[in-house]
């Protein structure tokens, strides 16, 4: 695929898709083609090469289905790997900090931080969810009121006398606790301007929470602003959801730029621990050609696990809870119990 320009109203180019070529008098035998040599009807014609195989007269060529798709492959297009049950943890502490981030919205973001963290919930693991949107669409996705907050992540940003124990509050899941958030935050990014070291306040105010979790989920505000910048200052590591259409691949391009500046003038460590492919419809031509040229840009980034469409998640923010409660059995709780699993097997082979 040779760029964004072949992502045009009518698909793919006639180059990418080559035509199926059927030979007159093959014929289907299950679910094999059997192609006979030309010589096999007439003794005099000579043998036909394909390539460097020579085929001997009266041999039938037989490519069967079945051999050629021995290794299943994803919607990624690569062989889905075995992934291992994650281990139990005899203690927790020494959090992981991760910022889910893209500064296009609605492509995933707070749905994958409520369910990715209630499935490493799910596996043992002591979660911390983060709403750093003054949006507040996480604290909205499970259950709380953001006009009924007596204390939010913007007090424990701009004054000194709260404390992190003040202003988390549990979940409906357990192992897994939010820092909540509302419209309030929005001025933080103004107030904190004035401040030394600016970029460092929201690193500073998660210090304590640490030793106290195994993962911190940070949910950013769809923006590349000061806000996502302390996010990624703060932060161990990056998710990027991306919705499978085509303006959401061309605004990648733009938060690689911003993470390695991050990397490079603030936070060394930051790493990107994988591109998460959300909203995959693979029935359409469109969303197959987006994950393909997915994978040609990142390559190995782009985690083998897909999020697909499904109606259950705007069910389950609906009832303020993670789909993996609301519909345990669904597809869409089994694509999230494989994220955590992926995820947690790409950090323990770092």
């Amino acid at each position: 695929m040779s760029g964004p320009e072949s992502y045009g109203a009518g698909g793919t180019s006639a180059s990418e898709i080559p035509p199926l070529l059927v030979n007159p008098a093959g014929t289907l035998a299950g679910d094999a083609m059997v192609i006979p040599h030309p010589a096999s009807r007439n003794s005099s014609a000579p043998e036909v090469t394909l390539g460097e195989t020579e085929l001997q007269p009266e041999e039938d060529v037989i490519v069967s289905i079945a051999e050629e798709a021995e290794v299943a492959l994803g919607p990624t297009g690569r062989p889905m790997p075995d992934l291992p049950e994650p281990t139990p943890l005899t203690t927790h502490g020494h959090a992981r900090v991760i910022s889910m981030c893209n500064q296009k919205g609605g492509v995933g973001k707070t749905t994958t931080t409520i369910n990715l963290g209630a499935s490493l919930a799910e596996y043992g693991r002591k979660v911390l969810l983060v709403d750093f949107d003054p949006q507040g669409s996480l604290s909205v996705g499970l259950g709380l009121n953001p006009h009924q907050m007596d204390l939010s992540i913007y007090n424990l940003l701009m004054q000194r006398d709260v404390s992190l124990d003040d202003v988390v509050v549990p979940t409906g899941v357990a192992g897994m606790d939010l820092l909540p958030s509302n419209i309030d935050l929005s001025a933080a990014e103004v107030q904190l301007v004035h401040e030394v070291a600016r970029e460092q306040t929201l690193a500073r105010i998660l210090a304590p929470a640490i030793e106290k979790y195994d993962v911190i989920l940070i949910d950013c505000q769809p923006s590349l602003g000061l806000l996502t910048v302390n996010a990624l200052t703060a932060s161990d590591s990056v998710i990027v959801p991306l919705e499978c259409e085509y303006f959401a691949l061309r605004g990648v391009a733009l938060l690689k730029i911003t993470i390695d500046k991050v990397r490079e003038r603030l936070n060394p460590k930051l790493t990107i621990d994988g591109v998460l492919g959300t909203m995959y419809d693979g029935r359409t031509l469109h969303g197959r050609e987006v994950m393909e040229r997915l994978v040609e840009a990142w390559g190995d980034t782009v985690f083998h696990t897909v999020i697909r469409r499904t109606v259950k998640f705007s069910d389950s923010t609906v009832a303020g809870e993670p789909i993996t409660s609301y519909a345990s059995a669904s597809a869409g709780a089994e694509s999230y119990r494989q994220l955590a699993k992926e995820v947690l097997a790409r950090w323990r082979d770092e």
